[in-house]
């Protein structure tokens, strides 16, 4: 009788959580610092030309995020690193513009979660003329570079908790 009642609670669980509206928006905590580079245009040269620097530029940063304790440190040392990442992109004889500080960002996702568009702390890197396709993440709380390296991924696990409650009694 007992696993019958379990069952049923069980049931209408999921069809009210599948019954819960998700279009709200989650908006990024205000002390969040966001990453974003932008490709010159969306020709394949000028697509790998970012995927390139960022790839020279992810080790830099994630060093900073792996260290970072604060804030305010985070920023300190994001900014110092700048002349570093200017230093990577002369090397590819491209235009560029680094910028620290308040930037516009169109609406994104992340994880499933949808960001608004706004201006936001940042550090965003433009190409040549800024029109293609951008690469971007949560720099601050570290969201995408920290978890990228981690090679602790595959060792998660995912649980239910009701699996969890109803194993408990069984």
């Amino acid at each position: 009788m007992l696993k019958k009642i379990i069952i049923v609670l069980f049931l209408i669980v999921i069809v009210l959580l599948s019954q819960i509206d998700k279009t709200n928006n989650i908006v990024i905590p205000k002390e969040a610092i966001r990453y974003r580079i932008i490709a010159s245009s969306n020709s394949i040269n000028d697509q790998d030309i970012k995927k390139q620097i960022n790839a020279e530029i992810e080790p830099l940063i994630n060093n900073v995020l792996v260290n970072s304790k604060s804030l305010n440190r985070t920023r300190k040392d994001i900014k110092e690193l700048i002349p570093q990442i200017e230093q990577i992109i002369d090397e590819y004889n491209v235009s560029y513009n680094v910028n620290y500080g308040l930037n516009y960002f169109p609406e994104k996702s992340l994880y499933g979660v949808v960001y608004p568009a706004g201006e936001y702390e940042s550090l965003v890197i433009t190409l040549g003329e800024g029109k293609g396709d951008n690469w971007w993440c949560v720099l601050f709380p570290p969201l995408c570079l920290i978890e990228a390296k981690s090679d602790k991924l595959n060792e998660v696990t995912y649980t239910f908790y009701l699996k969890e409650i109803i194993s408990k009694f069984y």
